[in-house]
């Protein structure tokens, strides 16, 4: 047995590996997941679905999501992280064959929720294996990376509908074999599974609306906003006479345009009251949103459309990230984990209500019906925004962090950039002495 000095953090190039095949293994399920929400939307309107039953079936997606962002901790900690990963790829893949198997509107709300369960294990098992290789130096660019992946696979798993007959059950089948392959890059990665696992959150929703009133509120209407979209765009695209190619197209312009808009108002939420920005943010998608469905004609061309859903992406997307950031500038520092999962629950309850009020509504009203609701929920966050700025003022900039861009299902917490310096903060109350360290440092011949 001998001392060696100190060991460093490892560098960004020595976690790459690890980052690659778990990067990998997400993008593949994420691409699989985008497909099939969007697939369901299409083949339910073939099947004579209405509106309001589609709603419920993604409504089922976060409800399973919430519910799974709650309990997959308890079964990483029993089982691991790697036979976590793979039991519930597995149970996910076959879910995505049980909607071809049993073309019932029950039958289906059951195994979306069921998705929903797998997928938020799956991403929390990811996030959380990211974060035992990353370091405090190189958490940014990690994150960075992970929302990325999750954007060029979504976009990528939208385009895939291009590919198919909706009509027939290859595309079903293409879900199964994406989240499957999932599997073969962590199964077969050298990456050591982190040695701890995940732990649960305490999540005080009413001590987070005392931090910040407008958060709370502005992180359901988010999820109800875009959850509706998500699940009814592509039944009114077909309703409206589009094929599965075209729906593609546009549901992947709604993606890249919010995505493209969230960095310069991520980046200007950095320098001023962060609220202006989602507020102003929320009042243009309320006009813009019934504007784009009375002035496009029915028979507008593709372009047109998908320039529509651009503009739709810009105007809403960022808002959640910017509502994220600004609930964690106003948490204590031992607070973000917590934070996180309560925006989590708060989106997902919203991202749960938004598709079965917008599905009676365009049940009722055709696309003006999903239009007037998703304005409806951006018009109460301007309104609710305006008052809360008039009640409280904005925390101060030596108190804001930086803004990054959230993941397309933020339902891990182990990436916040601040985690790792809550953590040491911990760490050295609990060994002052630094005997950890020491210990850590002491390394023994195999």
């Amino acid at each position: 047995m001998s001392v060696s000095s100190p060991t460093t953090a490892p560098s960004f190039g020595a976690v790459i590996s690890t980052l690659a095949a778990l990067l990998l293994g997400y993008a593949s399920m994420q691409m699989g997941n985008t497909l099939q929400g969007t697939l369901l939307g299409v083949r339910g309107n073939l099947e004579g679905f209405d509106a309001a039953i589609i709603g419920f079936v993604g409504a089922a997606f976060w409800g399973g999501v919430v519910a799974g962002s709650l309990r997959a901790g308890a079964l990483i900690r029993r089982v691991g992280h790697t036979r976590t990963f793979a039991a519930l790829a597995a149970i996910a893949s076959t879910a995505a064959l049980l909607h071809l198997l049993v073309m019932h509107p029950i039958a289906w709300i059951a195994t979306r929720a069921l998705t929903g369960f797998c997928f938020a294990g799956l991403f929390m098992t990811v996030e959380s294996w990211l974060n035992a290789a990353a370091t405090a130096e190189n958490r940014g660019r990690v994150l960075g990376l992970y929302g990325m992946a999750g954007l060029v696979a979504g976009i990528g798993g939208q385009m895939l509908l291009t590919t198919v007959d909706t009509a027939g059950f290859a595309a079903f089948c293409i879900v199964a074999v994406l989240i499957s392959l999932a599997l073969v890059p962590v199964a077969v990665s050298g990456a050591s599974a982190p040695a701890h696992a995940v732990g649960e959150a305490r999540i005080d929703l009413l001590g987070l609306y005392r931090g910040s009133p407008f958060g709370v509120v502005a992180a359901a209407l988010c999820g109800f906003t875009t959850a509706s979209f998500f699940a009814l765009a592509p039944l009114q695209l077909a309703n409206g006479g589009m094929e599965g190619g075209g729906i593609a197209f546009v549901m992947a312009s709604a993606t890249l345009g919010g995505f493209l808009m969230s960095w310069p108002m991520g980046r200007l939420s950095d320098r001023i009251d962060r609220r202006i920005v989602a507020v102003a943010m929320a009042g243009v998608a309320a006009i813009v949103l019934p504007l784009l469905v009375n002035l496009v004609p029915a028979d507008a061309g593709l372009v047109v459309i998908c320039a529509c859903a651009a503009i739709f992406g810009a105007s809403v997307m960022p808002t959640y990230g910017i509502v994220a950031a600004h609930v964690n500038d106003t948490v204590k520092p031992g607070d973000y984990v917590s934070a996180a999962g309560g925006l989590l629950v708060l989106q997902g309850l919203g991202a749960t209500l938004g598709p079965i009020v917008s599905g009676a509504a365009m049940s009722a009203a055709g696309a003006m019906g999903l239009a007037v609701a998703m304005a409806a929920a951006q018009a109460l966050v301007l309104g609710w925004g305006l008052w809360r700025m008039r009640q409280r003022p904005a925390p101060p900039p030596e108190e804001k962090g930086s803004f990054a861009i959230a993941p397309a299902v933020p339902v891990g917490t182990a990436l916040h950039p601040e985690v790792d310096a809550e953590a040491e903060a911990a760490e050295a109350v609990a060994d002052p002495a630094g005997e950890k360290a020491e210990e850590e440092a002491v390394v023994t011949a195999s």
